[in-house]
């Protein structure tokens, strides 16, 4: 079962400040990827503003220590961490790095994405790669470092974003919209699989969001037709919430 969300929603906003892996008071420790622009940095400005520790994760640096900047200002503790997910030695050390902090893990946003359009004559087999290793890879080799660490504290939360794409993919985006529905499926058996341990799960697929990455595939997409980055972030900070358990391993579509 899926789920549909307008942006703006009620169901978009419903989540109480919390603790998402207890049902206490305490803010929550999160990892956000792809965190030093767009979604990443809206999710990471939702959880800042509630206290919470934040660990944010993007390849460039100086998008990081800017948005490390904005985060600690609205009250969050934070904690950089400038990476290429594409490394496969890099996710174990994020998640090192945030009990080391923090102490434990209670929310993994994995947000960070690549898309490329080509004609399905035309996609390289190099593109092919880096999407499958960003899309697939990376946030497998988070949710396998992550996991252990849920499971021994009694919980946690996953959130992935996906992508409208994954069921609806434009043309030019097969491959990137086939990456997403790998997303959908995997994120409902880890939702599975983490049930007995208290993990739950969940996939965001948004509708075209106005980032740098929308816009190096579709320049000419009227804006008004896009979601903004916070509307999704909304969603993401919603899931977390543990009235959302029986939806978990869900995929909650958001759309204009």
């Amino acid at each position: 079962m899926n789920t549909e969300i307008s942006a703006g929603g009620p169901s978009a906003t419903s989540a109480a400040p919390g603790s998402v892996a207890a049902g206490g008071a305490a803010p929550p420790v999160c990892i956000v990827t792809g965190a030093g622009r767009g979604i990443g940095l809206a999710v990471a400005r939702r959880f800042a503003a509630r206290g919470a520790g934040v660990v944010i994760v993007a390849r460039s640096e100086t998008e990081l220590q800017a948005a490390q900047r904005e985060l600690e200002a609205l009250g969050g503790r934070v904690v950089a961490v400038p990476a290429d997910l594409a490394d496969r030695g890099v996710a174990a050390a994020i998640v090192e790095t945030a009990l080391q902090r923090f102490g434990r893990i209670d929310v993994l946003v994995n947000n960070a994405g690549r898309v490329a359009s080509a004609a399905a004559d035309a996609l390289s087999d190099d593109e092919f790669d880096a999407l499958i290793a960003i899309n697939c890879g990376a946030m497998l080799r988070l949710v396998r470092s992550a996991w252990p660490v849920f499971r021994q504290q009694g919980g946690g939360v996953i959130v992935n974003v996906s992508s409208v794409a994954s069921t609806d993919p434009f043309p030019g985006l097969g491959v990137y919209g086939a990456t997403k529905a790998w997303v959908n499926t995997y994120t409902r058996a880890l939702a599975d699989e983490g049930r007995r341990s208290n993990i739950r799960a969940f996939a965001v697929a948004p509708a075209a969001v106005e980032t740098v990455m929308l816009r190096s595939i579709a320049p000419d997409l009227p804006s008004r037709q896009c979601l903004q980055p916070d509307d999704v972030a909304a969603v993401i900070e919603s899931v977390t919430d543990p009235s959302w358990t029986p939806c978990s391993g869900q995929t909650i579509f958001v759309r204009k």
